[in-house]
């Protein structure tokens, strides 16, 4: 008998170690990363994890100003906490289940729509949602680098620099 306590007081001990018993809270706030409005806080997971979703916006075209959806989102450490901050990579999975949910479209609706009128305040604010799934990520296509844009190969610049040196020391 006292074998049989003694076991299952260890599988519950076990048991209550791996598993924690407080849910995520879905606590969502602004969390600047560089200037207002460009970051938003979600804690989707116990004991204030979460991720911390990088607000950009697309004003290509002058007239509109739209999100621009960056699927790779920071991991969010004490998020229920005083002093929230992220660091590394969380999980696309994670922003695809955020962005599932009312509350965090609405808050990332409110934040973007400030984060346009500062950027662009003369531009029309046009809402897009956010991709829910890996196939409906469009890649941010950058503009491709022009010749001048390059920088010049250093052995090519050690080459002209001691070209210069030597008309230096002939002219003297």
């Amino acid at each position: 008998m006292r074998r049989v306590l003694l076991l299952s007081g260890l599988v519950i001990g076990l048991v209550s170690c791996g598993v924690s018993s407080e849910p995520p809270s879905w606590r969502i706030f602004a969390l600047q990363r560089h200037a207002a409005h460009d970051g938003l806080a979600v804690v989707n997971q116990p004991d204030g994890y979460g991720i911390h979703i990088v607000l950009e916006t697309d004003t290509s075209d002058p007239e509109v100003c739209q999100p621009r959806w960056l699927p790779d989102a920071a991991r969010l450490f004490n998020g229920n906490g005083s002093t929230p901050f992220s660091s590394g990579l969380a999980g696309r999975t994670e922003f695809f289940q955020a962005v599932a949910r009312r509350d965090v479209l609405r808050a990332l609706q409110g934040e973007l729509q400030q984060l346009c009128a500062l950027r662009a305040p003369q531009a029309r604010w046009t809402w897009t949602k956010p991709p829910r799934s890996e196939a409906e990520v469009i890649p941010v296509e950058l503009p491709a680098l022009e010749e001048e844009d390059l920088l010049t190969n250093p052995v090519e610049e050690l080459k002209r620099l001691k070209q210069l040196m030597k008309n230096q020391s002939d002219g003297l």
